[in-house]
């Protein structure tokens, strides 16, 4: 009787140990895909504001590059950008909060760097936009490249690898200079229009983006010099392969549209295309979009609601833009940049 008891009462904790495992699991599992779709909406992570990357306007209606790609997102799996969910972050908890599960997904001008993989346990499916950290500085200073910085006091955000960035380009080329660190954007930017210093260093679209920003722009120059690589990617969790393939075929898909030719205007004509590539693509040859857990027509969704890469880049950074950046290495690899996309095959 005791035996037949003993072991009842371990067969009973066991059961109840695995209950509360699978309770765990269900809560901290790293299937974000069925969460997301159980939540009905995608959680963001963005710039606080940037332009022609993430701001919200007065009513808080979000725009920009990196807003259009988490609507690009939930396109593919809701057939609704609006589905869609912005949570501003700062640059020092961006990481923090997509690993404690505040956001599914970082787009959010973040460099995709070694270290940062292996530290925070992320993962950076493709790279969105191709950027570099240049320097911004009054015009009146008749400086025309960055070899001529010497003993600059240069503002710079903390926490970011802007700071590694600018050490080692003054070391290089054995220059000297005073560091004025903060810890948030805006009191970056705050310094360097009060005077504090001189210069301000950042990646090359956050300067044109906090340039438009100032009350007379034109007298700010940014100088043509690029002094590192700065790869902005999207950024996920490691360990949730189902949702790091649909994050990183979201932009494959926009980038292989471009280079097909189809655009938003244009894809209800695509979808009658018999050209092979153009065919898969829309999903109406092979089922590439059920082998991502979505339906065939994912990429025609995110076109249809979001428009192709090159919609996206001249929309909001671009020609079409305020900005005005030229798209230098972020055009197609087959017009002089190095934007490329694996096929859809």
């Amino acid at each position: 009787m005791r035996t037949f008891r003993g072991g009842l009462l371990i067969g009973l904790a066991i059961a109840v140990a695995v209950a509360a495992i699978a309770v765990i699991y269900e809560f901290y599992d790293t299937r974000t895909l069925k969460r997301t779709v159980r939540r009905g909406e995608v959680l963001c992570g963005v710039n606080k504001g940037l332009p022609g990357f993430s701001i919200p306007d007065d009513q808080g209606n979000w725009t920009g590059f990196d807003v259009d790609f988490c609507r690009a997102v939930a396109s593919a799996i809701f057939d609704d950008p609006k589905k869609a969910k912005f949570i501003p972050l700062d640059a020092s908890e961006r990481f923090r909060e997509l690993q404690n599960r505040k956001v599914d997904i970082l787009s959010r001008n973040s460099t995709w760097s070694m270290s940062r993989e292996t530290a925070y346990d992320l993962y950076f499916p493709a790279v969105a936009y191709y950027d570099g950290q240049g320097f911004m500085l009054p015009r009146a200073r008749n400086i025309d490249s960055a070899l001529d910085l010497n003993g600059s006091k240069v503002c710079v955000q903390d926490g970011t690898t802007t700071v590694l960035n600018l050490a080692d380009y003054f070391r290089t080329n054995n220059m000297k200079y005073e560091e004025k660190k903060f810890g948030k954007l805006e009191e970056v930017v705050k310094a360097y229009e009060s005077g504090q210093c001189d210069t301000l260093t950042a990646d090359v679209s956050q300067l044109y983006a906090l340039r438009l920003n100032f009350a007379k722009p034109g007298e700010h120059t940014i100088l043509p010099d690029v002094i590192s690589k700065e790869p902005l990617a999207p950024v996920v969790r490691e360990r949730d392969d189902d949702w790091m393939l649909i994050v990183k075929w979201t932009l494959y898909a926009m980038i292989n549209a471009e280079e097909l030719g189809v655009t938003s205007k244009n894809i209800d004509e695509a979808l009658k295309s018999k050209k092979p590539d153009v065919m898969r693509l829309v999903g109406t040859e092979g089922n590439y979009g059920e082998e991502l857990g979505l339906t065939n027509d994912w990429a025609v969704r995110i076109i249809r609601h979001v428009g192709n890469y090159g919609e996206v880049y001249e929309r909001n950074v671009g020609s079409e833009s305020r900005l005005k950046i030229p798209r230098g290495l972020n055009q197609l690899w087959n017009a002089g940049g190095i934007q490329y996309a694996p096929p859809i095959r």
